[in-house]
């Protein structure tokens, strides 16, 4: 499991005409299907009557290679979507949507020219790409004293941990979120703070 990754923080666009065709490339930020499918749309909107609409997306974190896909949109088959989301793939970047749109200048361009074509503004438009980082943190639980849930909190706030709920009966039951990287270190420093008597739960179904 990994703690974080580099998400786009701001959309690229990059125009390029190749051969009299002219290709309009999109980046941004992505996080599902339902949001690729809305920037298809205000794109499609914005810039009428294009030849192809063509797309990849990682809706997820770099290297899940099930929250992927793509689309040619018409041209021959492996010489968009596959193209453009090989190159998504390769940035090291997560959570990231690719629209090239290509308004048709005469000239064919062959299966090799079009592979070129929708990957080069993806390839710019990663150069320029500002990204910002995410934190992934996985849940937790711990149970505890009442006299103990001011210490409790400091050691989660000093691992990057969140809380998320506290519920108050005889004991403190806190579910909490943490980086997987500091999970030993809480249990650490709680068995030291509570004479080994504390010890958080991460294994939640």
């Amino acid at each position: 499991m990994i703690d974080s990754y580099q998400i786009p923080s701001v959309d690229i666009v990059v125009e390029e005409e190749i051969k009299h065709s002219r290709f309009i490339s999109f980046l941004f930020h992505c996080q599902s299907d339902e949001e690729l499918k809305c920037a298809l749309t205000n794109i499609k909107v914005e810039y009428p009557g294009a030849s192809h609409y063509c797309y990849a997306f990682v809706n997820a974190a770099p290297g899940n290679s099930m929250a992927i896909g793509s689309s040619d949109d018409g041209e021959p088959a492996g010489s968009a979507g596959r193209p453009m989301l090989a190159t998504l793939q390769g940035s090291g970047v997560g959570e990231i949507g690719a629209i090239v749109v290509r308004y048709f200048g005469g000239t064919k361009l062959g299966v090799g020219g079009l592979v070129r074509a929708y990957s080069s503004g993806i390839r710019q438009g990663l150069t320029q790409l500002q990204t910002e980082l995410k934190q992934i943190r996985y849940p937790g639980l711990l149970e505890c004293d009442y006299s103990q849930l001011q210490d409790v909190e400091y050691l989660l706030k000093q691992s990057d941990g969140v809380i998320s709920d506290r519920s108050f009966t005889d004991k403190v039951l806190v579910t909490f979120e943490l980086p997987k990287r500091h999970q030993d270190k809480l249990n650490t420093d709680l068995a030291t703070m509570s004479q080994g008597k504390l010890k958080a739960n991460f294994e939640l179904e």
